[in-house]
Parts: C-alpha cells; sequence; structure tokens
C-alpha cells in the first residue's frame, strides 16, 4: 500500500468511527504517537491524515491542547432581541462568558456615532469570550454610555451578564435596531482566542441595542468563529 493510500485509509477510518459515534463532538483524540502506534505507521502519515479530517471540518486543533472533535455548528438566531444564553441553550448547549477586559475610557469617533454622543464621551467597555460547553465561539466588544449606566461593570463583574447588568441599572429590554454582517479571516490574536488557525474564517456582526424610546444604548461588534456557528435570521 502507497502511502498516500496509508493516510488515506486512516483518515477514512477516523471519519467512520466518528460517525458511528466511538468519538463524540468535543472530544479529545489519542495523540499521534499514539495513532501511529495503533495504525503501525509514522507519526507524519497520522499527521497528513488528521489534517485531511481538519479541513473537512471533522476535527479543530487547540494550540497546545490537542485534537478534538468538532461540535456541530450552534444555531444563534439574529433577531430584534438577540441574548446569548438564550440562544445557546436553545442548541441544547451549555453557555458561559469569559470577561477579558471592564474599562472606561473616552469613546472613539465610531462610537460616538453609533451611540449619539459627543466626541470624547465617557463609555464603558466590554470584552471577552462567549462559550457553549466550555468552547469559544465568538469574541466581542460592547459599549455603553457610561453616564446612563455608571454602576454597569461593577454589576457586570458580578453577573457576567449584559442583559442582567443593564436590567440591574434599569434597562429592562432593549432591542436591536441594525446589524451588520462580514465575512473575515481570523489574524493572529483573534485565532489564538477563539482556539482555531490563523486565517480561519470568521463572521463579524456589528450592532446597534435601543432601548424602547429608540435611543442607542449599545454598539457591539462579535467575531464568530465560522464554522461553530450558523447565523440564522427571522423576520420579526
Amino acid at each position: 500500500m502507497t502511502r498516500s493510500a496509508l493516510w488515506k485509509s486512516i483518515a477514512d477510518t477516523l471519519a467512520a468511527e466518528i460517525a458511528g459515534g466511538q468519538y463524540q463532538p468535543g472530544d479529545k483524540l489519542p495523540t499521534e504517537a499514539q495513532f501511529a502506534t495503533r495504525f503501525g505507521v509514522n507519526r507524519h502519515t497520522v499527521r497528513h491524515a488528521l489534517a485531511a479530517l481538519a479541513e473537512a471540518g471533522t476535527l479543530h486543533t487547540r494550540r497546545g491542547a490537542g485534537v478534538f472533535v468538532a461540535a456541530r455548528p450552534t444555531d444563534y438566531a439574529l433577531g430584534r432581541r438577540v441574548r446569548f444564553h438564550q440562544n445557546v441553550a436553545a442548541s441544547g448547549r451549555t453557555p458561559s462568558r469569559k470577561i477579558n477586559l471592564l474599562e472606561t475610557r473616552a469613546c472613539n469617533p465610531r462610537e460616538a456615532e453609533a451611540l449619539a454622543l459627543a466626541a470624547g464621551t465617557p463609555v464603558h467597555v466590554i470584552e471577552g469570550l462567549s462559550l457553549a460547553d466550555g468552547q469559544p465561539l465568538a469574541s466581542f466588544r460592547s459599549v455603553f454610555p457610561a453616564a446612563r449606566f455608571p454602576d454597569l461593570l461593577a454589576h457586570m463583574a458580578q453577573t457576567q451578564s449584559v442583559t442582567a447588568a443593564l436590567a440591574a441599572c434599569g434597562l429592562t429590554d432593549y432591542t436591536r435596531a441594525s446589524t451588520r454582517i462580514t465575512a473575515k479571516r481570523a489574524p493572529a490574536v483573534l485565532a489564538l482566542a477563539l482556539q482555531q488557525p490563523e486565517g480561519a474564517p470568521i463572521l463579524r456582526s456589528v450592532a446597534i441595542n435601543v432601548d424602547a424610546a429608540g435611543v442607542p444604548v449599545e454598539y457591539g461588534a462579535t467575531w464568530f468563529a465560522g464554522d461553530r456557528v450558523t447565523l440564522t435570521v427571522t423576520p420579526e
């Protein structure tokens, strides 16, 4: 059997085992060395087989962690009332958030325009990761007018939920006024955060949320891992 046939046979065997449920979505696979021993080949041949499965979307590599079975894409509804925890829970997965930044600073021109603020007005900025079953789905940045929500960052630190933090500040409902979605490729820092290869496909969503009177309350950007999320739009 030729070397090319060997790696393809290994890839086909692993794909069949994954399809048959021997390895579940999110499971970590054995190491290259373990597969090399199992199949009686060198690690280069195993690496070729795993790379082919990764290119097909069956596997994904987490830098420094290993090779994992790719989870099924999570349906993520984009509507007037988009709530991360509700979206992920509805797909049968467990949502969580990792907050990387809570700060107050002067707004930049783009944020000032989106939030209808004067140049240099103080804003609260929240950055972090949104996860499902512990796997990063998206990186996000949300910006809020600081004068309207003076205690927002303190509530966010406690709740880890934008919706709960806004409710604690007196805003119990808000809706999405606009959304722009653009296909991109992940730069190195973002790819590391999302546990994806540099250059992997991502979807960037830029949105403005408003209160019942139509006043902007949040300007946010979210970078979704392209192979882990299916964005859906439902007329409301």
